[in-house]
C-alpha cells in the first residue's frame, strides 16, 4: 500500500474524499476537539475569574469541521455541482442547526451552540457528500 491509500480519510488522486464514513468520523472527531478546546478555554477564564463557566458560544466548536469541508470543495473541479452542492448543504444546515440551538435555548451557550454545530456538521456532511456525488454524475 502506498502511503497516500492508508491516510485518513480515504481519498482519491484529485483529493476528495472517498467515503461518507471518512467525511463523518473526521469531522466529527474535529468538532470533539473543537467543544474540548472550548471546554478549556472557558474552564481556564473562569478559574481566572473572568467570567462564568459555558458562556462561550459552541458554534464555534464547527472550526474543524468548516476547514475539512472546504478542503473536500476546493478538491472537486470548478462547476455547478459542487456549488450547488454545498450551498444546498450550508443553508440545511444552518437551518437546522439553528433549530437546534432553538430546542436547547434553556441551556448554556456553550451546550446549545455545540448541539447545534453538531447537527449543522451531520446534516451538512450528509448533503454535500451525497449532493456533489450525485450532481457530478448529473452534469459530467
Amino acid at each position: 500500500m502506498t502511503e497516500q491509500q492508508r491516510a485518513f480519510p480515504r481519498r482519491d488522486a484529485e483529493g476528495r474524499i472517498l467515503a461518507l464514513g471518512d467525511l463523518l468520523g473526521v469531522s466529527l472527531a474535529g468538532l470533539v476537539i473543537g467543544v474540548l478546546a472550548l471546554v478549556l478555554f472557558e474552564w481556564a477564564f473562569a478559574t481566572m475569574g473572568a467570567g462564568g463557566f459555558g458562556r462561550t458560544n459552541g458554534w464555534l466548536a464547527v472550526i474543524l469541521p468548516l476547514w475539512l469541508f472546504w478542503d473536500d470543495f476546493r478538491a472537486w473541479e470548478f462547476g455547478a455541482a459542487r456549488v450547488i452542492a454545498a450551498l444546498v448543504a450550508g443553508v440545511i444546515g444552518v437551518v437546522a442547526g439553528l433549530l437546534a440551538a432553538g430546542l436547547a435555548a434553556g441551556l448554556p451557550p456553550l451546550v446549545s451552540g455545540a448541539l447545534a454545530a453538531a447537527v449543522f456538521t451531520l446534516a451538512y456532511a450528509v448533503i454535500w457528500f451525497h449532493g456533489v456525488h450525485w450532481l457530478a454524475r448529473r452534469t459530467g
